[in-house]
Order: structure tokens, then sequence, then C-alpha cells
């Protein structure tokens, strides 16, 4: 693809390479500047290679809910294994009262002082 300032041909590899730059945080104008590309054609060349990922606020955004739902997740898991723990708590207090046990303290052996 040509691009405004009559720069050869590019290859899809210069883009994707370009494009990587850019996401990595690099200055879009700076970058175009260097390559010797023109802006928008590095932006056109962003949106082909990650279609929809035009916002890198939108990115955050997406990455941000992706760690939510994991967190939500083990939180849910952290909930069920509560659950869980209480109830097994609560069928050994039930069995420890019906075996008959008074709940007084247990007998100990003289230290022999």
């Amino acid at each position: 693809m040509a691009n405004v300032k009559g720069v050869k041909k590019k290859g899809r590899e210069f883009w994707r390479a370009a494009v990587e730059r850019m996401n990595a945080g690099e200055s879009a104008s700076g970058l175009a500047a260097e390559l010797g590309v023109d802006l928008r054609g590095l932006y056109r060349w962003r949106e082909r290679l990650q279609p929809g990922e035009k916002d890198p606020g939108r990115q955050r955004e997406a990455a941000l809910a992706k760690e939510n739902q994991r967190l939500k997740r083990a939180l849910a898991d952290k909930v069920l294994e509560v659950d869980f723990l209480q109830g097994a708590l609560h069928k050994i207090e039930a069995r420890r009262q019906a075996s008959g046990s008074t709940g007084a303290k247990a007998s100990t052996t003289r230290s022999g002082k």
C-alpha cells in the first residue's frame, strides 16, 4: 500500500510491527514520522489488524471487565468453600452432642507435683 508521501509499498509484517509498537505505548505520530508513513494509514492498519480495538480506553475497559469476571468467579468459589466448611462443622458439632458428651471439661492426668 503506497502512502501519501510516496513511500514504496509496505508489507503486512511492516504494518503489523508498527501497530504492535503503537499498542505497546509508543506515540502514534512519532512512530509515523520515524517510519515515514501517514498517520492515518497507521490507524487504518491498526483497525485492519485489530478490528474493534480502536480506542485504547476501550481495550483497558475490556481487560478490566475480564479481570472483574475472573475475580467474581474466584469470590463465588470461596463462598461455596466457606459454606461447605460451615456445613461440615455443624455436622461435626451435631455428632459430638449426640454422642452423649456433656460438654464438661475433659479430665487430665495429674502432673505429679
